[in-house]
């Protein structure tokens, strides 16, 4: 191995079995939430209390037991005091257990900030703060119609057409999830 490695040629680290076992349990957890996406918040919930919450309860006792067998220098411990010992890293860790609304990853607001990421560098170039509060005020526009399942470009495109003549007290009509009930009952009744 010492030979390889001194010809520059990259070695893979030996897995800590501890990890491993670690990972291991934390993925049985993800499969038990893919099983119940798409329930119901309250089946969801009491999916959790009665499948999840058992297995995130053992790894919890796991890790501790672990960590009390291990160095406090070695890396796997380091990282299980990282997560039992922070203030409210594990309480935040387990809020999903609790509410059937909240998902076990962040993995759909990363997706959704994804665009905003990319074109960070473009956001420089807004060419003053009141440009920035524009761009950001029409982001959110624009978010806002595909969270609805709503054609950005067909509800601005109505939204511009109909807001000179329309009175204040109807202007929620124009909201994205007002929007597109309304083309469905026009797009049911023609």
């Amino acid at each position: 191995i010492k030979a390889i490695a001194r010809k520059g040629k990259k070695v893979a680290k030996e897995i800590s079995p501890i990890a491993l076992d670690a990972v291991t349990r934390i993925d049985a957890i993800f499969a038990a939430e893919r099983d119940i996406t798409g329930l119901s918040d309250a089946a969801r919930h009491e999916a959790r209390q009665q499948w999840v919450a058992p297995m995130v309860n053992d790894l919890h006792d796991w890790m501790l037991a672990e960590r009390a067998r291990m160095s406090k220098h070695n890396p796997v411990a380091k990282a299980i005091n990282y997560m039992l010992e922070g203030t409210g890293r594990w309480e935040a860790f387990t809020a999903f257990l609790d509410d059937g609304r909240l998902c076990l990853t962040n993995n759909a607001a990363e997706r959704a900030l994804r665009g905003i990421a990319l074109g960070r560098k473009s956001w420089l170039f807004a060419g003053s703060e009141r440009g920035g509060d524009r761009a950001a005020f029409m982001y959110t526009l624009i978010v806002t119609a595909k969270m609805n399942d709503t054609d950005p470009q067909a509800w601005m495109a109505d939204v511009l057409a109909r807001l000179p003549d329309m009175p204040v007290s109807r202007l929620p009509e124009l909201l994205p999830w007002n929007w597109k009930a309304a083309m469905e009952l026009k797009r049911i009744a023609a």
